[in-house]
């Protein structure tokens, strides 16, 4: 499985009632025999896994373990069963329809990086969806200006849900283990910074998250001069270490450690300046809020999970009926989820809505209250694959 079933589910835990059922799968199939569906190179060495609309829906009954010979037979498959859910793992196998990982034969993985909403802040729907491709943005920039990864090897995919998914099938990475991409993942998301390095080190222009760690801690520190004396002086004795004393001198010599910081490389500073080691050691507070603002906010384990199991792009997400939508990498920053990924159309559906909530899509907000009422079908499929409606 991705790991993610939270993801999977609706906003409420009862089973779709049977009417609804039929009604999104019927959608579903309508979307499947008619879309043109991408399927992932090297097919043969893939591993597929679904999740069927079967009774109890939405409650997972995972199939899996499944291989094809080619893309025909793959995608005959997917038109047949009309899942709610379709995956097909970022590792290459041997045998990718033997019933247990270790007699599969590992052959390698992509490199996957997964944004989501979930993980990064609550809120409406809408908030959340810019929020997350804010972050997906900070991430490309860092593959390709920082690690220096050709932009034409990296696939941005819209999740059908609440984030992003980033593909490299570049194979310089196809056999790192575990290991080597937590490395990368540890990178990007700012994990096991050291002070010491990021305030030091040669006498160059700082970059990366050199240049990221100084400009963070300027920020800070520039923040700190806004605040009355008696506050500031309050905020910095609270960090651990510092104390009252320690914390008066950093204001005494605010300005001069923010020239210092934003200027050349000096592994002297925490001696200069007693108490900064202490204040940019401390693991809340503050000044880590504001690093980790800078860091692209990928889901850890994904990255670091050689075998996992990823939505096919193209297919639909059955927790919102949305489609897993590649993006080119030139139209990413005008790509709007709520229009861009959504595949159904205008005709009037009559729902039950049982949990009113603003629902933002196709360039409009329903404000919809509880009880019989007339959506458009793509706002229909929407809200009864969240949970938040029956078909009247």
């Amino acid at each position: 499985m991705n790991g993610k079933a939270h993801t999977w589910q609706r906003i409420w835990d009862a089973e779709m009632k049977p009417a609804t059922l039929a009604f999104v799968r019927q959608r579903f199939a309508e979307y499947y025999g008619n879309a043109a569906l991408i399927a992932p190179p090297a097919i043969e060495q893939r591993e597929w896994g679904y999740v069927l609309f079967s009774p109890g829906y939405p409650e997972i009954h995972m199939r899996r373990h499944i291989g094809f010979a080619g893309k025909d037979d793959a995608l005959a498959y997917i038109r047949n069963l009309v899942p709610a859910h379709v995956y097909y793992s970022s590792a290459y196998y041997e045998r990718p329809d033997a019933g247990n990982m270790k007699d599969k034969g590992w052959c390698g993985a992509d490199l996957i990086f997964d944004l989501d909403a979930d993980h990064i802040m609550r809120g409406p729907f809408d908030a959340m969806l810019a929020r997350v491709k804010v972050e997906t943005e900070k991430l490309l920039a860092m593959l390709t200006d920082e690690l220096g990864i050709d932009r034409k090897a990296i696939e941005v995919v819209f999740s059908g849900g609440r984030g992003y998914h980033i593909h490299i099938r570049d194979i310089a990475f196809r056999n790192w283990g575990s290991a080597e991409r937590r490395e990368m993942i540890d990178y990007v998301c700012g994990i096991g910074i050291d002070p010491a390095a990021m305030l030091g080190g040669r006498d160059r222009p700082a970059s990366g998250w050199q240049a990221r760690y100084r400009a963070t801690l300027s920020e800070y520190l520039t923040w700190l001069g806004t605040l009355p004396d008696e506050e500031a002086t309050a905020h910095l004795s609270a960090v651990p270490g510092i104390g009252k004393t320690n914390a008066g001198r950093i204001l005494k010599h605010r300005e001069e450690i923010i020239r210092d910081v934003t200027g050349a490389p000096n592994p002297r500073l925490f001696k200069k300046y007693p108490g900064l080691s202490e204040l940019v050691a401390a693991e809340e507070g503050e000044f880590r809020r504001r690093l980790r603002e800078r860091a692209a906010l990928a889901d850890e384990p994904v990255t670091t999970d050689t075998k996992r199991l990823i939505r096919m792009p193209t297919s639909l997400h059955g927790g919102s009926g949305m489609r897993v939508q590649p993006i080119e990498a030139r139209d990413f920053a005008a790509f709007d989820p709520l229009v861009d990924a959504v595949v159904f159309g205008t005709r009037n559906v009559r729902i039950d809505v049982t949990l009113p909530r603003p629902t933002p899509m196709l360039g409009s907000t329903y404000q919809l209250t509880k009880g019989i009422t007339t959506v458009p079908e793509a706002v229909a499929v929407f809200l009864c694959c969240r949970g938040m409606a029956e078909i009247a």
